[in-house]
This record gives C-alpha cells, sequence and structure tokens, in this order.
C-alpha cells in the first residue's frame, strides 16, 4: 500500500527568511523592508530617496539574497521535529519556488539543521509540481503546506483532492495576512498544526516528539 505524502513550501514555513532578507536589503543595499501593510512586493523603498523598489528589481535581489546569504536563514520552530515524526508514517518533499540553480544549496542548507528530504524547486505556481509528484509517489492522501495564497489556488484547481494548510511563520506578516481562501485550514505553528496532518494524512504519531528540545 502507497504511504502518504506531505509536501512542503519552505520560505517562511521550515525556514525563516523576510526578517534576514530585510536586514540583508538595509546593510547591502541601503534599502529599508517595511511589512505594515502585509505585502511583500510593496515593502522596499531606498533610503536615500524613499523610492520604491519595483516588481522588476525585487527578482534579482531575491535571488541574489540566496545565492549568498541562505546562511542567515533560521529554522522555523517545532519544523524539524514535526517533520521527523511524520517522516516514519509519510513521504515528505519539500516544494521551493526557487530557480533550479539553488537546489544543492536549498538541500544543504536544510541538511545542516537536521531536515533531510528531497526538495524539488519550482518557478510560477505549485499546482502543476503537486500534480506530478502525486503522479510519480501514487500516495494514500496527501496534505500541502504552503504560506502563499496563490499556491494554494493553484493547488486546488490541480490537485483538489490534496488537503491545504495555510502557514506563515513570520508574526509580521501572519498578524496581517489573512488565511488563504482555497485552503483547508490557516495554523501557523507546526506543533499545533502536527495533528491536523496527521489526521489528513491517516497516520497516527503517537508518542513522537513534535516539539524542540527545551520549548
Amino acid at each position: 500500500m502507497s504511504r502518504p505524502l506531505l509536501i512542503t513550501d519552505c520560505d517562511e514555513v521550515l525556514l525563516h527568511m523576510v526578517s534576514h532578507f530585510g536586514a540583508w536589503l538595509g546593510e547591502a543595499h541601503a534599502i529599508d523592508f517595511d511589512l505594515t501593510n502585509g505585502e511583500f512586493s510593496t515593502a522596499m523603498r531606498r533610503r536615500a530617496c524613499g523610492s520604491a523598489v519595483t516588481r522588476d528589481e525585487m527578482w534579482p535581489l531575491l535571488d541574489g539574497f540566496f545565492h549568498t546569504e541562505m546562511h542567515r536563514q533560521t529554522p522555523v520552530p517545532h519544523a524539524r521535529e514535526t517533520l521527523a515524526a511524520f517522516a516514519d508514517h509519510a513521504d515528505i518533499v519539500v516544494l521551493t519556488n526557487l530557480a533550479d540553480h539553488h537546489q544543492p544549496g536549498r538541500a544543504r542548507q536544510l541538511e545542516a539543521i537536521g531536515i533531510r528530504h528531497r526538495v524539488v524547486c519550482n518557478q510560477g505556481g505549485k499546482g502543476d509540481p503537486v500534480a506530478r509528484l502525486l503522479d510519480e509517489y501514487g500516495p494514500s492522501r496527501a496534505v500541502f503546506v504552503d504560506d502563499l495564497a496563490v499556491h494554494h489556488e493553484s493547488v486546488a484547481r490541480r490537485a483538489p483532492q490534496v488537503a491545504r494548510l495555510h502557514m506563515i511563520a513570520e508574526p509580521r506578516l501572519a498578524a496581517r495576512v489573512p488565511p488563504a481562501p482555497h485552503a483547508d485550514a490557516r495554523i501557523d505553528c507546526w506543533r499545533t498544526a502536527a495533528p491536523w496532518i496527521a489526521e489528513r494524512l491517516g497516520v497516527d504519531l503517537g508518542a513522537a516528539a513534535v516539539v524542540e528540545p527545551g520549548a
């Protein structure tokens, strides 16, 4: 019998990113990063003149961050332990929206903190790659975890049978971003999310620890 499949995003789900990206923008590019309005794409302004960084300018900055600054990123609490608890019962794939050339670096970055699962890079909506993963693994059940509403909509259209969990680990964003309309639930903590995921995957975690030592 096929195993269930857990497909999870990385940035602001497994690893904190925006706070470190903002610090690097200020240090390296004299750009202020303000998430007050909860909108990532309009949060960047040049410190010298106050002009907004355009969407076209944003993408090279993001690529530059992932090219040289991945070491800054810190683990989301309880993510590693929760994935470890599920690994005995389910296949796990990290589906991350990065250019393909970042795949080895992302895999090494996650391995360094004890998250050793398959890493798949993607560009654009995640519905198609999720559908391909379903075809490849043939899971009994599947859960998709991501911080962006657009990806939940994409997965809902291409793979509606997948349970969809909206999770935002960055507190400043979580407080300002509403639940994704096409997600089945919104839970921003892995420890709280674990029972929800387990139920939808049809697995019993039993006494498996899903909290960090000392938490």
